[in-house]
């Protein structure tokens, strides 16, 4: 991608009718002199705001690479499918690597965060903000738990359901919103906050909803979710403070690897599930194991409605509460896209049946899959109203 031109501003043309004076300078001279030309380029280049230096190639390939995240997740689940022992050495060393693995894709998301930069952003958008949380902790939790009742789900996949959706929003989420043309700042933020909350809402709402179907611990829950997700993040922040220089050629990285991390983490969760169900409805005499057969099918379809829930009803709450469109995208695509690797390693590390890792894992791929198609066609229709402008609940 070449580096995008720097237009200057140009000197203003003189009436054709009247030319304008020149001014008079005190001299000690007998007539007047004009400045030499290069002292008047020079005094131009001082008056001009500095251009900002091109983005090097190298960035910006690393960006493109990053940015195909859905590709590499859909890739990876075919191989599942067609020789899932491909994951083996990954799935068995679980669950210590699963954990190491979400560790370090949020130590990559703390090394582009500014504290700062953080806190300005929340200042800036405080009741955007609380209305994006809010309705990431109450569209998606409520979803999840009615559609698992309606669809009789077992108890096993009820409750990854739930967990799914009580899960905080993925970073997937702020590069689908830049593909559809939404609020980039507010999605960032949303997925900070709702993070930095699943340490509490997360094992809680699991508690209330799936609780019922089979036991879960939210104490543990929540160390799990502070261990995996807030440490890792203030660590990256902190270590951005005290070496700028390190992280400053690091972070180009840490996109890709944080996206490669996450799709090798989905990927063989997947297959480790995939294995066992068709395993399960082999010995069930179920259509030779047929990929949409039995309860595969019906945690697909599940996961479908789930998602495609999120960004509707995330979309028209938006509106409703009287946001912009570029908010109402940023919200949808925040509430309809979750991280979907916090729920795999909670599901892994604290429930007995490894059933409840399938919705999380089928997650990755649907999901990434849903939004990517929602922000292209995004991308082809113009948010109405400028950049700049603010919503009536910011105003409010």
């Amino acid at each position: 991608m070449a580096p995008p031109l720097l237009l200057l501003p140009l000197p203003s043309a003189r009436p054709v009718s009247r030319p304008a004076p020149r001014p008079c300078l005190h001299l000690p001279f007998t007539k007047r002199h004009r400045l030499p030309a290069a002292l008047r380029v020079k005094c131009r280049a001082e008056q001009a705001p500095p251009a900002a230096p091109p983005t090097p190639r190298w960035h910006a390939a690393l960006a493109a690479a990053a940015g195909l995240y859905p590709a590499y997740v859909t890739a990876g689940a075919f191989v599942a499918v067609a020789r899932p022992e491909a994951f083996r050495w990954f799935v068995d060393m679980a669950p210590g690597s699963y954990t190491a693995t979400l560790g370090f894709i949020m130590l990559a998301t703390g090394l582009t965060l500014q504290l700062k930069d953080f806190a300005a952003l929340l200042c800036d958008r405080p009741l955007a903000i609380l209305f994006g949380c809010a309705a990431q902790y109450t569209i998606m939790p409520a979803v999840g738990s009615i559609i698992s009742r309606a669809l009789g789900l077992p108890p096993s996949l009820s409750a990854g359901l739930i967990l799914l959706g009580c899960c905080p929003g993925g970073t997937a989420s702020n590069v689908v919103t830049l593909v559809a043309q939404g609020d980039v700042p507010l999605s960032i933020v949303m997925t900070v906050c709702s993070t930095l909350a699943a340490v509490f809402l997360t094992p809680l709402l699991t508690k209330i909803l799936a609780g019922a179907y089979i036991p879960v611990d939210a104490v543990k829950l929540s160390l799990s979710t502070l261990q995996v997700v807030v440490a890792p993040i203030m660590l990256g922040s902190s270590i951005q403070t005290a070496f700028p220089s390190v992280v400053q050629f690091v972070t180009p990285f840490s996109p890709l690897m944080a996206v490669l991390a996450s799709s090798l983490l989905a990927c063989s969760v997947f297959s480790e599930n995939f294995v066992r169900l068709r395993s399960t409805i082999a010995d069930a005499s179920s259509v030779n194991g047929d990929f949409f057969s039995g309860d595969i099918g019906v945690v697909m379809l599940s996961v479908i409605l789930l998602h495609f829930a999120g960004f509707f009803v995330g979309y028209a709450a938006a509106a409703i509460g009287g946001l912009k469109e570029k908010q109402r995208r940023a919200i949808s695509i925040e509430v309809g896209m979750q991280n979907s690797s916090l729920g795999v390693v909670l599901a892994a590390a604290h429930f007995s049946s490894p059933l409840v890792a399938l919705p999380p894992a089928i997650s990755a791929v649907i999901m990434n899959i849903m939004g990517s198609t929602l922000g292209l066609v995004w991308q082809y229709i113009t948010p109405s109203g400028s950049e700049n402008e603010t919503t009536d609940i910011h105003n409010a």
